[in-house]
Protein backbone atom coordinates (compact mmCIF):
# COMPACT_ATOMS: atom_id res chain seq x y z
CA UNK A 1 0.00 0.00 0.00
CA UNK A 2 1.40 3.18 -1.06
CA UNK A 3 -1.33 5.78 -0.20
CA UNK A 4 -4.96 5.37 1.42
CA UNK A 5 -7.56 7.30 3.14
CA UNK A 6 -11.63 6.55 3.59
CA UNK A 7 -12.29 6.63 -0.19
CA UNK A 8 -9.59 4.93 -2.24
CA UNK A 9 -6.11 2.46 -1.93
CA UNK A 10 -2.92 2.49 -4.21
CA UNK A 11 -0.96 0.07 -4.00
CA UNK A 12 2.52 -1.14 -6.05
CA UNK A 13 1.47 -4.83 -7.36
CA UNK A 14 3.47 -7.27 -7.79
CA UNK A 15 4.13 -9.01 -10.92
CA UNK A 16 2.29 -12.40 -11.31
CA UNK A 17 -0.49 -11.39 -8.87
CA UNK A 18 -3.81 -10.84 -10.36
CA UNK A 19 -5.55 -7.58 -9.79
CA UNK A 20 -8.88 -10.07 -9.25
CA UNK A 21 -10.29 -13.46 -9.31
CA UNK A 22 -9.83 -15.73 -12.26
CA UNK A 23 -11.88 -18.89 -13.44
CA UNK A 24 -8.20 -20.50 -12.27
CA UNK A 25 -7.69 -18.14 -9.39
CA UNK A 26 -10.09 -16.92 -6.72
CA UNK A 27 -8.09 -16.33 -3.52
CA UNK A 28 -4.47 -14.87 -4.38
CA UNK A 29 -5.39 -11.72 -5.88
CA UNK A 30 -5.02 -8.48 -4.86
CA UNK A 31 -7.95 -7.79 -4.55
CA UNK A 32 -8.21 -10.59 -2.10
CA UNK A 33 -5.56 -9.89 0.28
CA UNK A 34 -7.14 -5.64 0.18
CA UNK A 35 -10.09 -7.04 0.88
CA UNK A 36 -9.04 -8.98 3.99
CA UNK A 37 -7.30 -5.75 5.08
CA UNK A 38 -9.84 -3.90 5.25
CA UNK A 39 -11.91 -6.36 6.53
CA UNK A 40 -9.94 -6.19 9.94
CA UNK A 41 -10.30 -2.67 10.09
CA UNK A 42 -13.93 -2.84 10.10
CA UNK A 43 -15.85 -6.18 9.29
CA UNK A 44 -18.32 -4.19 6.73
CA UNK A 45 -16.05 -2.45 4.83
CA UNK A 46 -15.22 -3.50 1.25
CA UNK A 47 -13.36 -2.52 -1.53
CA UNK A 48 -13.93 -2.08 -5.38
CA UNK A 49 -12.08 -2.44 -8.58
CA UNK A 50 -11.23 0.78 -10.52
CA UNK A 51 -9.02 -0.65 -12.85
CA UNK A 52 -6.63 -3.66 -13.31
CA UNK A 53 -3.31 -4.71 -14.41
CA UNK A 54 -2.27 -7.69 -16.51
CA UNK A 55 -0.95 -10.77 -13.96
CA UNK A 56 2.62 -10.21 -14.93
CA UNK A 57 2.68 -6.30 -14.92
CA UNK A 58 4.03 -5.14 -11.92
CA UNK A 59 3.14 -1.41 -10.86
CA UNK A 60 0.77 1.43 -9.03
CA UNK A 61 -2.93 0.24 -9.14
CA UNK A 62 -6.17 1.99 -7.46
CA UNK A 63 -8.93 0.69 -5.63
CA UNK A 64 -11.88 2.04 -3.93
CA UNK A 65 -13.91 1.73 -0.25
CA UNK A 66 -17.18 2.56 -2.03
CA UNK A 67 -19.20 2.01 -5.29
CA UNK A 68 -20.20 5.95 -5.13
CA UNK A 69 -16.21 6.16 -5.67
CA UNK A 70 -15.53 3.97 -7.66
CA UNK A 71 -18.83 4.80 -9.82
CA UNK A 72 -17.30 8.30 -10.26
CA UNK A 73 -13.33 7.39 -10.64
CA UNK A 74 -14.47 4.92 -13.84
CA UNK A 75 -17.34 7.44 -15.35
CA UNK A 76 -14.27 10.22 -15.54
CA UNK A 77 -11.56 8.17 -15.78
CA UNK A 78 -10.05 10.31 -18.89
CA UNK A 79 -10.57 13.38 -17.18
CA UNK A 80 -9.46 12.53 -13.42
CA UNK A 81 -6.35 10.58 -14.60
CA UNK A 82 -3.79 12.86 -15.01
CA UNK A 83 -0.88 10.76 -15.70
CA UNK A 84 -0.45 6.80 -16.49
CA UNK A 85 3.07 5.84 -17.31
CA UNK A 86 4.67 2.95 -17.94
CA UNK A 87 8.03 1.69 -18.22
CA UNK A 88 8.92 -1.30 -20.88
CA UNK A 89 11.52 -3.47 -21.56
CA UNK A 90 11.25 -4.37 -25.02
CA UNK A 91 13.18 -6.56 -27.30
CA UNK A 92 15.65 -4.92 -29.91
CA UNK A 93 17.24 -1.49 -30.32
CA UNK A 94 14.81 1.31 -30.53
CA UNK A 95 16.24 3.79 -32.60
CA UNK A 96 13.70 6.70 -32.43
CA UNK A 97 13.99 8.62 -29.61
CA UNK A 98 10.34 9.21 -29.56
CA UNK A 99 6.72 8.43 -31.19
CA UNK A 100 3.48 7.94 -31.34
CA UNK A 101 1.83 4.57 -32.23
CA UNK A 102 -2.38 4.43 -33.29
CA UNK A 103 -4.01 1.85 -34.23
CA UNK A 104 -7.86 0.12 -33.81
CA UNK A 105 -8.18 -2.66 -31.09
CA UNK A 106 -10.30 -5.23 -31.40
CA UNK A 107 -11.14 -8.41 -29.37
CA UNK A 108 -11.99 -11.61 -31.95
CA UNK A 109 -14.27 -14.45 -30.66
CA UNK A 110 -11.87 -16.21 -29.35
CA UNK A 111 -10.91 -13.43 -26.66
CA UNK A 112 -7.56 -12.88 -28.38
CA UNK A 113 -6.76 -8.96 -28.48
CA UNK A 114 -5.81 -7.79 -32.06
CA UNK A 115 -4.71 -4.19 -33.76
CA UNK A 116 -5.64 -3.21 -36.75
CA UNK A 117 -5.27 0.10 -38.93
CA UNK A 118 -9.04 -0.20 -40.51
CA UNK A 119 -11.16 2.24 -38.29
CA UNK A 120 -13.97 0.03 -38.86
CA UNK A 121 -12.93 -2.92 -37.03
CA UNK A 122 -12.25 -1.70 -33.42
CA UNK A 123 -11.82 1.05 -30.93
CA UNK A 124 -8.92 3.70 -31.42
CA UNK A 125 -5.65 3.19 -28.98
CA UNK A 126 -2.91 5.43 -28.83
CA UNK A 127 0.23 5.29 -27.45
CA UNK A 128 2.98 7.10 -27.00
CA UNK A 129 6.95 6.52 -25.96
CA UNK A 130 10.11 7.72 -25.36
CA UNK A 131 13.15 5.70 -25.25
CA UNK A 132 14.94 6.11 -22.28
CA UNK A 133 17.96 3.21 -22.58
CA UNK A 134 18.89 1.03 -25.25
CA UNK A 135 21.85 -1.65 -26.60
CA UNK A 136 21.60 -4.38 -29.21
CA UNK A 137 19.22 -6.52 -27.31
CA UNK A 138 16.79 -4.56 -25.14
CA UNK A 139 15.27 -1.02 -24.45
CA UNK A 140 13.83 0.69 -21.94
CA UNK A 141 11.24 2.86 -22.70
CA UNK A 142 8.67 5.02 -20.90
CA UNK A 143 5.37 4.61 -22.01
CA UNK A 144 2.20 6.63 -22.34
CA UNK A 145 -1.43 5.65 -22.50
CA UNK A 146 -3.77 8.31 -24.24
CA UNK A 147 -6.39 4.99 -24.51
CA UNK A 148 -6.98 2.56 -22.19
CA UNK A 149 -7.61 -0.78 -24.24
CA UNK A 150 -6.80 -4.13 -23.09
CA UNK A 151 -3.33 -5.54 -23.80
CA UNK A 152 -2.77 -2.13 -25.76
CA UNK A 153 0.86 -1.22 -24.48
CA UNK A 154 1.80 -5.01 -25.75
CA UNK A 155 -0.27 -4.93 -28.75
CA UNK A 156 1.63 -1.63 -30.20
CA UNK A 157 4.68 -2.50 -28.75
CA UNK A 158 4.60 -5.76 -30.76
CA UNK A 159 3.42 -3.76 -34.18
CA UNK A 160 6.28 -1.33 -33.98
CA UNK A 161 8.76 -4.33 -34.24
CA UNK A 162 9.80 -4.62 -30.37
CA UNK A 163 7.68 -7.23 -28.39
CA UNK A 164 7.70 -6.54 -24.57
CA UNK A 165 10.24 -8.93 -23.12
CA UNK A 166 8.91 -12.44 -22.16
CA UNK A 167 5.38 -11.65 -23.58
CA UNK A 168 5.27 -14.67 -25.87
CA UNK A 169 1.67 -14.01 -26.81
CA UNK A 170 2.43 -11.17 -28.35
CA UNK A 171 5.89 -12.16 -30.55
CA UNK A 172 8.34 -11.97 -27.90
CA UNK A 173 11.69 -14.47 -28.76
CA UNK A 174 12.82 -14.78 -24.92
CA UNK A 175 11.92 -14.17 -21.42
CA UNK A 176 15.37 -12.59 -19.45
CA UNK A 177 13.68 -11.77 -16.39
CA UNK A 178 11.66 -14.59 -16.15
CA UNK A 179 8.45 -12.24 -16.10
CA UNK A 180 6.79 -9.75 -18.65
CA UNK A 181 9.06 -6.40 -18.85
CA UNK A 182 5.91 -4.19 -18.20
CA UNK A 183 5.75 -1.68 -14.90
CA UNK A 184 3.28 0.63 -14.28
CA UNK A 185 5.50 3.36 -13.16
CA UNK A 186 3.26 6.69 -13.09
CA UNK A 187 -0.43 7.28 -11.78
CA UNK A 188 -1.50 10.68 -11.29
CA UNK A 189 -5.18 11.33 -10.72
CA UNK A 190 -7.49 14.27 -8.91
CA UNK A 191 -9.27 12.85 -5.80
CA UNK A 192 -12.97 12.48 -6.75
CA UNK A 193 -14.16 13.70 -3.36
CA UNK A 194 -11.40 16.18 -2.28
CA UNK A 195 -10.38 17.50 -5.96
CA UNK A 196 -6.72 17.70 -5.36
CA UNK A 197 -4.19 16.08 -7.62
CA UNK A 198 -1.83 13.14 -6.06
CA UNK A 199 0.69 11.76 -7.98
CA UNK A 200 2.76 8.22 -7.38
CA UNK A 201 5.96 7.07 -8.85
CA UNK A 202 7.35 3.30 -8.49
CA UNK A 203 10.98 2.65 -8.75
CA UNK A 204 11.65 0.54 -12.36
CA UNK A 205 12.89 -2.92 -11.50
CA UNK A 206 16.37 -3.88 -11.03
CA UNK A 207 15.76 -6.53 -13.38
CA UNK A 208 14.72 -4.31 -16.15
CA UNK A 209 17.78 -1.92 -15.36
CA UNK A 210 20.41 -4.95 -15.61
CA UNK A 211 19.98 -5.95 -18.89
CA UNK A 212 20.44 -2.36 -20.98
Amino acid sequence: IVFEDEHIIVIDKNAGLLSMASDNEKYLTAYNILSNYVKLQRPANKIFIVHRLDRDTSGLMMFARSEKVQSKLQRDWQNNVTARTYTALVEGEVTEPEGTIKSFIFESKALVMHSSQNPAKGDLAITLFTTLKSNKDYSILSVTLKTGKKNQIRLHMQEMGHSIAGDKKYGATGNPIGRLGLHASVLAFIHPVTGKELRFESKVPAKFRRLV
